[in-house]
């Protein structure tokens, strides 16, 4: 990876145009063709890679703007899957929760077209490409055929591992396996564990896990026997508290830090986010940092998702300065 020290990324998704909304609309009551609804989905990618590169995030995404949702959207395009309505998550947050009514097997590519084209418009050739883990998919579906979630996951593993080969020879250099349910249930940590690293098994790539928010206390123990090189953390929702807890556990990979919260509409300053860096650096060596927002940025405002990303990067760029001036890095 030929970055610079503390690399900026994002967890994946970005806020959709609202115009795309727009043609979602119609085009689910039928008034826009198919091609056109594409050639749409399209055009936001590219306005979204150029918001982040306006920003100066130095690994992108193409802020997952045709999915709707993390687990829909691959339970859409997998055997196995039935959907039966909407339920509510939060709110008036309502999702398509899958049920799994027969075996799970892969399909077709899910994300290849994707990568493609997101490769064909980056500014980078460290862009990220990201993916639902096969965890995360299996505790937020019904389960009606197998005999337990257990099964059902490791199965799961096997068709992500498959995509995620695809993913590779389309040319993903970065790829993140999100988990953010992983650490919801503590009796079942270690074997989901497990699953990941299956559904890794085998990938040349640099590889990330993202887990958001929860109790890290479950997961801690376990997270150094996860096979890949960087997990990314919801940090500044919970005041670094669990940069503690880490290093009592002996965490030794490297660590993606969330210094934004995105649950909170106040854009943080650049000086908050380079003191924010600095208390980090106090826990984790300074080459294993990457610095990311808490988690995607989709439920917040277009413009106060681009101001979050440029106080992020003005942070970030203050704390390479001083790196710098000091001559812990070179210039």
């Amino acid at each position: 990876m030929q970055l610079e020290m503390l690399p900026t990324t994002v967890i994946g998704s970005y806020p959709r145009p609202k115009w795309l909304r727009e043609a979602i609309s119609l085009s689910r009551n039928g008034r826009i063709k198919k091609e056109d609804l594409e050639e749409a989905f399209n055009d936001a990618a590219v306005v979204v890679m150029r918001d982040h590169q306006k920003a100066g995030i130095d690994v992108p995404t193409d802020g997952e703007v045709k999915r709707d949702e993390m687990v829909e959207f691959f339970a859409e395009r997998l055997n196995g899957f039935k959907f039966y309505g909407p339920v509510r998550v939060w709110g008036t947050a309502y999702y398509k929760k899958p049920s799994v009514v027969s075996k799970i097997e892969y399909r077709n590519p899910m994300l290849v077209d994707e990568v493609q084209f997101t490769k064909s418009i980056s500014y980078t050739p460290f862009f990220k490409v990201t993916i639902t883990g096969p965890y995360t998919i299996g505790y937020w579906s019904y389960n009606e055929y197998y005999k337990d979630r257990q099964e059902m996951v490791f199965d799961l593993a096997k068709v992500i591992n498959t995509e995620l080969k695809n993913l590779v020879e389309a040319g993903s250099k970065i790829i993140q396996i999100d988990e953010p349910a992983i650490h919801s249930n503590a009796d079942e940590v270690k074997w989901a564990i497990d699953a990941v690293n299956e559904s890794v098994k085998g990938i040349n790539a640099k590889l990330m896990v993202h887990i958001c928010y929860g109790n890290y206390k479950i997961v801690a123990p376990y997270l150094n026997d996860l096979k890949v090189d960087q997990i990314n953390f919801a940090l500044k929702m919970y005041n670094y508290k669990p940069l503690k807890l880490f290093k009592e556990v002996g965490y030794d990979k490297e660590i993606g830090a969330g210094v934004i919260d995105v649950h909170n509409r106040n854009v943080e300053t650049p000086e908050e986010v380079y003191r924010d860096i600095k208390r980090v650096m106090e826990y984790f060596p300074l080459e294993k940092i990457w610095i990311n927002p808490d988690c995607g940025l989709k439920l917040l405002p277009r413009d106060i998702a681009f101001s979050k990303m440029v106080s992020m990067v003005k942070g970030t760029l203050m704390m390479r300065e001083e790196l710098k001036k000091n001559g812990t890095i070179s210039s």
